[in-house]
């Protein structure tokens, strides 16, 4: 029954791409050389770190503090920010050079893969099922996923919320096609919900948050039991293999925000309310649900994703099966003495 997307995968996701790539492109004119790994100098150091970052979390804290690009500058490198709607186009801009690091959820990187983007992980935060949710409006007759059956559910595509969807249907006893998916990004995807033309919604926050206490949605079902829901750290594989001393320190930098966060989440809020223009009541509720500490991504992690990986081949959501093992970053020296 899914016929708006999952009958044409392939269709869709070339569509999507192309989002990414105008995206993408959008950077480049800003200053970004699309097509190299990362710019350098006549020296063996990169000239910028070219970051991706979404309306929301740990990076968008770092980009305010300029801790980075204090760091940095002793180096004579430059830090360059470019904000994504969502994870997919952010992966795309690594993929065609546009940006040389950025942080998504659980499917995105998957999706990339399947597509050849050449990126690596190097890190990722603790999980946080609890900060994604499928909704339904309040006053809908639907008291439980079960109930989802021939219903139409929005979803941004290869997001993490698209792994959720899957996973909360499986638990109710649904399969994949037995729901109308509707692939919408964020912004749109509130617009249908609210005006009824979809039935549930599968979101992360703020998004999530923002619909709970704005509209007050209600859960039939968050992560928990479900997803792991890990946010991760990419780059592209030339400017970390290239640069790794680089891409250390940012996930210092990123660490120290994370320790700060973990230790003041009530400050977390007030300071990021203003930066992403989100009332406090609903960055309180999303920060609650946050979660803090950068590390090195495990094997198990990777096992973890290799099996969201082979969930959505199976499914035909991807064209081709993803290994996630090649995308581990491995640096060496004096990076992996540190880690």
């Amino acid at each position: 029954m899914s016929e708006i997307q999952v009958s044409k995968p392939g269709r869709l996701w070339r569509g999507l791409r192309r989002i990414g790539t105008l995206l993408a492109l959008a950077a480049a004119a800003s200053g970004a050389l699309v097509g190299q790994a990362g710019a350098q100098t006549a020296g063996n150091g990169p000239k910028e770190l070219r970051i991706g970052y979404q309306k929301y979390g740990t990076l968008v804290i770092l980009k305010a503090r300029g801790t980075l690009e204090k760091r940095l500058a002793d180096k004579g490198v430059a830090v360059k920010w470019t904000e994504f709607p969502f994870g997919p186009p952010l992966l795309e801009a690594i993929n065609v050079g546009s940006i040389d690091v950025g942080t998504v959820g659980e499917s995105p990187p998957i999706f990339a893969q399947a597509a050849g983007a050449d990126l690596v992980y190097i890190g990722n935060e603790p999980p946080a099922p609890a900060a994604e949710a499928l909704i339904v409006p309040k006053d809908s007759p639907i008291k439980s996923v079960a109930e989802l059956k021939g219903k139409r559910i929005a979803v941004a595509k290869g997001s993490n919320a698209n792994f959720l969807l899957v996973r909360v249907l499986e638990n109710a006893g649904l399969k994949y096609s037995d729901v109308e998916v509707s692939y919408l990004p964020p912004a749109d995807a509130r617009a249908a919900f609210e005006s009824g033309r979809v039935d549930a919604w599968s979101i992360w926050d703020p998004f999530l948050a923002a619909a709970e206490k704005q509209l007050n949605a209600r859960a039939l079902a968050d992560g928990k039991g479900a997803v792991a829901n890990h946010q991760f750290y990419l780059s592209a594989r030339p400017y970390a293999e290239k640069y790794p001393e680089i891409v250390h320190i940012l996930l210092e930098e990123i660490d120290k925000i994370d320790q700060w966060g973990k230790q003041n989440p009530q400050e977390v809020a007030k300071f990021i309310s203003p930066l992403i223009g989100i009332e406090l009541p609903v960055v309180e509720v999303a920060t609650g649900r946050l979660s803090y500490g950068v590390k090195p991504v495990t094997a198990e992690v990777l096992a973890a994703q290799q099996k969201i990986a082979d969930k959505f081949f199976e499914l035909k959501l991807v064209p081709k099966q993803v290994r996630i093992a090649d995308a581990a970053w491995n640096p060496v020296g004096k990076q992996a003495a540190r880690q």
